[in-house]
């Protein structure tokens, strides 16, 4: 009687250490929407939409100004003049120089989550695929992970910012407005990581 008690006890043992350390479990989390964009980076925008000054531009403003008050505290009408003319074509060839430099662009991905499970997500693996519209082939897929504290019941959005573009067709250095026309989009949630330890593998993606 106690050997078989002795088994009993191994057995439910190795089944709750089976639980604790979850293997596998039920998702949970459901896709609520997605989006991804391009943006811009190299400059800086006011909040009113128009440019600011770069660095350079401001340092030569400031210089320029302070010249142009001891140009008139001097009392010379002429020293002034010089001094905008020379300030005006400073502005101007840094404006050239920073039209020069090639725009540069980042790739923003967002997935909005729901955890529908009564246990809190600590980190979600998810892919945002991209298919050529018509064939619907394969031709992007960005791979993220994303370490984030979900509770029970609650959606959050999960952002990831970098310079890969969806596809190679798509430029990193270019602004098309058309980028997403010849494109579908999916969200495949590859792995889900519970606080209890469990884990939700899909498996379609092993």
């Amino acid at each position: 009687m106690k050997l078989v008690t002795s088994i009993l006890l191994v057995l439910f043992g190795a089944i709750i250490g089976c639980a604790q350390s979850g293997v596998t479990r039920e998702s949970g989390l459901e896709v609520i929407s997605f989006s991804w964009s391009k943006e811009r980076i190299g400059w800086e925008r006011d909040p009113f939409g128009g440019p600011l000054e770069n660095f350079d531009e401001m340092r030569s403003r400031t210089r320029n100004e302070k010249r142009l008050d001891d140009a008139k505290r001097g009392g010379g009408s002429a020293g002034a003049d010089r001094v905008r003319r020379e300030a005006k074509a400073d502005a101007a060839n840094l404006a050239k120089q920073r039209e020069k430099s090639p725009p540069r662009y980042v790739f923003v991905y967002k997935v909005k989550v729901k955890n529908n499970e009564t246990t809190p997500v600590t980190a979600v693996d998810w892919d945002y695929v991209f298919f050529e519209r018509g064939t619907q082939k394969e031709v992007g897929r960005q791979e993220f992970t994303s370490e984030e504290q979900i509770g029970p019941g609650k959606s959050k959005e999960l952002t990831v910012i970098i310079r890969t573009p969806p596809t190679h067709t798509i430029s990193v250095t270019s602004l098309n407005k058309n980028e997403h026309e010849g494109l579908t989009e999916k969200i495949s949630v590859v792995r889900v990581k519970y606080a209890d330890g469990t884990v939700w593998t899909n498996p379609e993606n092993f």
